[in-house]
């Protein structure tokens, strides 16, 4: 026996691969439906072998169906998540909305599984976001081994964690760079994106943060230890997929690096990939399609007491949202509703 599945906002990025990893990975589905706004309205969309027409989302009615993932904004999600939560579906949320709410999981099931029994508050568990979920991952082992003090991360973000717009532009603003002809003004981003780096992603803060930077703050204590100092500054690359971060740790305990490796190697959801020579380490492109958080360059940091340095890299599609939905979807199952 298996579960009803719908997946919300089936024609983005996040949502098709959502149907994607589901059938890749034989998520026990007995029915699924893929639900989008009604101007996308019968757009056909793959899960595994066969062809899914969308169907509304504001005319669907979640009562019977057991989870729902869903990969629509804020504003939409504010409306449709707890109408579905309402009717007992249970609600795995990418957007932002809910990962601050006392009364709703923040989940990275690599690093809090337990977490999803919060659920019945609300009905409603939610993703974190895709630059916190890998940090986390690689993060919580040397958590329980060593005790993280404080943490300084620099984020390397792709395009297509601003979603299609923001892949549209980095190709067109790409080809206009050889055709001096063809001006591509930034439109999503706030500067040219193409060969260039943007040292801000969402938006500023009264204290000079923006607030991707806070959310890595603030999910990484939700969901791995209040008592951790994070710091961040969050860069939009010329990436199309894959998110890197070059990590800063500082440990309560000594840790050497060779034994920080070999936790991280035993790791779950990690891969190290760590030679000391060219090429002996991760880039994003690598990455595209993996399962895996990659974890490189582990090294002592010289500069404190307890310090390591590791560079991390992700599928920000898959692990950072679309894969940690579904990991989310069969810790529930293993956990709490125990079908299939």
């Amino acid at each position: 026996m298996g579960y009803k599945i719908a997946v919300v906002g089936a024609t983005g990025n996040v949502g098709r691969e959502m149907l994607n990893i589901l059938a890749e990975r034989e998520f026990p589905v007995d029915e699924i439906v893929a639900l989008a706004s009604r101007r996308s309205l019968g757009t056909e969309v793959s899960f595994g072998d066969r062809t899914l027409k969308t169907r509304d989302l504001d005319g669907f009615d979640f009562t019977g169906w057991d989870i729902a993932l869903f990969a629509i904004g804020s504003d939409a999600t504010k409306i449709y998540a707890p109408r579905a939560a309402k009717a007992g579906c249970i609600v795995i949320d990418n957007s932002s909305l809910y990962r601050y709410d006392p009364d709703v999981p923040l989940v990275v099931p690599e690093v809090n599984p337990q977490a999803v029994e919060g659920y019945a508050k609300k009905n409603i568990i939610a993703n974190p976001n895709c630059s916190t979920a890998q940090m986390v991952v690689a993060l919580k082992p040397l958590h329980d081994r060593a005790r993280i003090k404080r943490v300084v991360v620099a984020t390397y973000q792709s395009v297509s964690g601003a979603g299609k717009e923001g892949m549209d532009e980095l190709w067109d603003q790409t080809k206009a760079v050889y055709n001096p002809t063809d001006n591509k003004p930034p439109k999503k981003f706030t500067k040219q994106i193409a060969f260039n780096v943007i040292p801000h992603i969402d938006v500023f803060l009264e204290d000079g943060q923006t607030k991707e930077e806070w959310k890595m703050v603030a999910e990484t204590k939700k969901i791995l230890d209040p008592k951790i100092k994070v710091t961040a500054t969050c860069v939009r690359v010329p990436v199309f997929v894959g998110h890197s971060e070059a990590i800063n740790i500082e440990f309560e305990d000594h840790l050497d690096e060779a034994e920080a490796r070999d936790i991280l190697r035993e790791a779950p959801g990690i891969m190290v990939i760590d030679k000391r020579e060219d090429g002996g380490y991760v880039t994003p492109i690598e990455c595209v399609g993996d399962y895996a958080t990659f974890v490189s360059r582990i090294r002592q940091d010289p500069t404190i007491d307890n310090g390591i340095n590791l560079w991390c890299v992700s599928d920000n599609l898959r692990k950072g949202a679309a894969l940690n939905a579904v990991q989310i979807a069969e810790t529930l199952g293993k956990r709490v509703l125990k079908k299939g």
